[in-house]
């Protein structure tokens, strides 16, 4: 009871502190959760959407870091949580998440199509009863979500991406011609809702954990989304995504990751990443061992560091462990978390803030 009548105040406070603001820009909260994904995206208006509520095998602690960034925020509900796929490091941390703030509506690309226990159990008997408070929308491809000042555009979902390009999207994609099919996967990922954010002149875009297979039917032979400046999430790093027919044909100038001590920020990520042109910097929720001196970036780009920190960081990268229960357990970081924020102006300028050391780089419209 402690617990809640203190939470309620948290909210009500907060509440009166952002009615005494004046927003003028669109912030974004890349929320740590270890190795999954939550990230908040606050309109001018004040209108909130939610990506994904981090994981199941964390669901109370991820929760709880969401509320922290939702409260600074100012903000007293969700209007707008996708989930974009079923797997538990993105729908993980629901249940408590609504148990903490009222969330208005829930999105997604509709039923699981990779039958397992847990995500199916928590379709038949727990989501009914998280969105029967609110709303419940599947989306597809090519659908608007309605948040005041903002351009929300669904580009993937379900297995399908956008047929029509957005403004300034369209033109032929060079990288088309070197592609290759990735073969394995899983059934999931490629279903992920992706979203493309447009604020004035700023413009973002966050595709879930899409596969390198899905980037190619997205982006090719044409690229409908044109430039963005912001690119979120990159699927945690991992080498089967982000293929240069994505990344190198937006051009972004600055990429946060959402990854974890041992789970993203591969080499071949990084390349593609570091050789995109115009490419500025990269900043990442943690460091990473499969990334070792070779590929990672400065620390004043890293929000988090492992409570069992290895004695020194390998040149070399790290071999992923093959899943399973026989693989090394990562390294733990439970301690304090610490998300990466971004404030952007219609202008086309944004602002990046490190929470953990308050190191910020403005970059300047394109």
């Amino acid at each position: 009871m402690r617990t809640s009548i203190a939470f309620l105040l948290a909210f009500a406070l907060a509440a009166v502190f952002a009615a005494g603001q004046t927003r003028n820009a669109l912030d974004i909260y890349v929320v740590d959760v270890e190795g999954g994904n939550a990230t908040l995206f606050v309109s001018p208006s004040g209108q909130s959407l939610l990506m994904d509520t981090g994981n199941a095998n964390g669901a109370v602690r991820d929760a709880e870091r969401i509320v922290a960034a939702a409260r600074d925020a100012g903000l007293t509900q969700i209007d707008h949580l996708i989930i974009t796929h079923w797997h538990g490091d993105h729908y993980g941390g629901a249940s408590e998440l609504a148990a903490r703030i009222p969330i208005r509506e829930f999105i997604d690309h509709g039923p699981n199509v990779q039958p397992a226990a847990a995500p199916d159990e928590f379709l038949q008997k727990t989501y009914p009863q998280l969105y029967e408070k609110g709303k419940h929308t599947v989306v597809k491809a090519g659908d608007k979500i309605a948040i005041d000042g903002l351009d929300v555009r669904v580009v993937t979902s379900a297995g399908q991406a956008i047929k029509t390009a957005l403004p300034g999207g369209g033109a032929a994609n060079p990288d088309c011609a070197n592609f290759k099919p990735a073969t394995g996967g899983n059934a999931e990922d490629p279903m992920s809702v992706g979203i493309y954010v447009k604020f004035g002149k700023f413009r973002t875009a966050h595709f879930g954990d899409i596969l390198k297979n899905q980037e190619f039917a997205l982006m090719c032979p044409k690229n409908p989304i044109g430039t963005i400046d912001l690119l979120l999430g990159l699927h945690h790093g991992q080498a089967s995504s982000n293929s240069p027919v994505l990344v190198h044909a937006l051009r972004p100038r600055v990429g946060i990751m959402n990854d974890g001590t041992r789970k993203g920020g591969e080499p071949e990520t990084m390349m593609t990443v570091y050789s995109s042109p115009g490419f500025e910097d990269l900043w990442q929720l943690h460091f990473s061992l499969l990334s070792g001196q070779e590929y990672t970036q400065p620390g004043m780009f890293i929000a988090n560091l492992a409570d069992e920190a290895p004695a020194a960081m390998p040149i070399a990268p790290m071999a992923a462990p093959q899943p399973g229960p026989g693989a090394p357990p990562a390294p733990v970081h439970n301690g304090p978390a610490h998300w990466i924020k971004v404030s952007a102006r219609a202008d086309g300028t944004f602002t990046v803030t490190n929470q953990r050391n308050n190191f910020s780089k403005t970059y300047a419209p394109r």
